[in-house]
Formats: C-alpha cells, sequence, structure tokens
C-alpha cells in the first residue's frame, strides 16, 4: 500500500506545485458560483457553501476507503493489489481537490480538478493491460509513460479553450475501448453488467454536468442539481470500475494459476 500510496502522492504534489504557478493562467476555467445550478447558502462556511456539491465528495472518499480496505482478505496478486490500490488513492486524493475548487473558487484547484480526471481515467486501461498480459508480461515501466503522457496531454488546454474537452473525450474513448476488448476475450454476463454500469455511468457524469442550468428548471433538479447528480454517476463510475476489472483480475490470476499446475 505504501508503494501505491508514493506513485500517486508524487505526481499529485507535483501538479499541485505546477498548478499555483503562472503555468495554467490562460486555461480557461469557471471561477464564479454561477456557473453552477445549485444556489448558494450565504450563511453557510465557505467550504459549505454549496452543501450538496460539496458534501457529496464525502462519497468519493468514502468509496475509495471501501475498495482500499474491504479486499484484504481476497487472494490477489501484488500486482492486482497495487492497481486496486492506486485506483483507490486516485479516488481519495481527488475529492478534497474537488472541494477545495468550490470553497475557495481559485483558479490552481480549478486546473487541478481538470488534470487529475485525465490519469484516473488512464489509468483504467494500464490496469487493463495488466490483466491481459498477465504478471509474467507487465511492465511498470509502461504503465508509468503512460501515465506521464496523460499528464502532459493536459497541455493541449494551453493550446485551445477546448484543448482540456478533447484530452477527456480521448481517455475516455481508450478506457471504454480497452474495457470492451478485455471483456471480449475474458469476460462474462456479470461482467458485461458491471460494463454497461461503468459507461451508463460515464455518459451520466458528462450529461448531467452539461444539463446542469437547464435541469435546473424542474423542482427535482433545483436542490440536487445536475452537477450533484452528475458526481453521484462519476462515483458510481468509480465503483463499477473496481468491480469489472477486480473480477476481471481474479478470474485472469485464476487462469494463470491453472495454466502452471
Amino acid at each position: 500500500m505504501r508503494s501505491a500510496l508514493l506513485h500517486v502522492s508524487v505526481p499529485f504534489v507535483l501538479c499541485v506545485t505546477l498548478a499555483n504557478t503562472s503555468l495554467f493562467d490562460e486555461v480557461k476555467v469557471d471561477l464564479a458560483y454561477d456557473h453552477y445550478a445549485e444556489r448558494r447558502v450565504d450563511y453557510l462556511p465557505s467550504f459549505l457553501a454549496m452543501p450538496c456539491n460539496c458534501l457529496v465528495n464525502l462519497a468519493y472518499i468514502y468509496m475509495g476507503l471501501y475498495w482500499l480496505l474491504n479486499c484484504r482478505g481476497v487472494k490477489e496478486t501484488e500486482q492486482g493489489r497495487y492497481m486496486r490500490e492506486v485506483f483507490a488513492f486516485m479516488a481519495v486524493l481527488y475529492a478534497p481537490v474537488q472541494w477545495v475548487r468550490l470553497a475557495s473558487l481559485r483558479r490552481a484547484p480549478a486546473v487541478l480538478d481538470q488534470w487529475f480526471t485525465l490519469p484516473i481515467f488512464a489509468w483504467v486501461p494500464v490496469w487493463i493491460s495488466s490483466i491481459q498480459r498477465r504478471p509474467a508480461r507487465w511492465r511498470a515501466p509502461g504503465a508509468a509513460v503512460v501515465q506521464l503522457l496523460s499528464l502532459l496531454s493536459y497541455g493541449l488546454s494551453l493550446a485551445h479553450e477546448r484543448g482540456f474537452e478533447v484530452a477527456l473525450g480521448c481517455h475516455v474513448a481508450a478506457a471504454v475501448y480497452k474495457g470492451a476488448c478485455v471483456q471480449r476475450d475474458l469476460g462474462d454476463g456479470r461482467t458485461r453488467v458491471y460494463l454497461l454500469l461503468a459507461v451508463l455511468s460515464c455518459a451520466g457524469f458528462v450529461v448531467l454536468k452539461l444539463l446542469d442550468h437547464w435541469l435546473s428548471r424542474y423542482w427535482l433538479f433545483q436542490r440536487l442539481t445536475g452537477h450533484f447528480w452528475s458526481k453521484v454517476c462519476d462515483v458510481l463510475q468509480f465503483h463499477f470500475s473496481f468491480c469489472f476489472l477486480t473480477t476481471l483480475t481474479q478470474r485472469a490470476q485464476g487462469k494463470t494459476a491453472s495454466q502452471e499446475e
């Protein structure tokens, strides 16, 4: 667990440092409460200014800790455990970034909110590659290169105001494609359901966020807004991705063991 935490926290700290320089001053990010459909509650402290959108970040922490700590009794290889722990730490560390963004409306956390989304999505193809190649053929430097390229792809936001959306779209497409490939090779009906639920949650995450203000015209979305529900979908996207990937990891591990006997 310490190696997973180290490998997540080092780039995390580096990105935080870079985001607090002038490097991303030209990146288009939203820095006003008007961007969100949820109304600010003036008498609450800033870290609860939009209580629903703030408190939903606790769900990321709970879900990350669940997958980090609740699988200790499960038989898994060192590599499989590492993959799971890295993904869980990403979820746990992502939550305070989003929360600080809402509380402070500063540029640095807004940039980090976007930036950290990319390596999170990039970890899905990395994990899938480890499943497909099995421990004997998988190499850690390849995963490091993928993560580095993912972090560097945020540079597209400096080249064009829609650069982040392009980078994110490529990351999502790569994750879904790799998921479909490993499902075809190793999956069954159970993992197909997990994959479908993860993809639907991803779609909900994107669509509900984009329709935040439009949906607020309806009473159902005036307190629990589209942005809030998009975060719920994001947590579910994480959860079903964990279900899908851990199940396939155990299945691949079982195949490897049976071939060695």
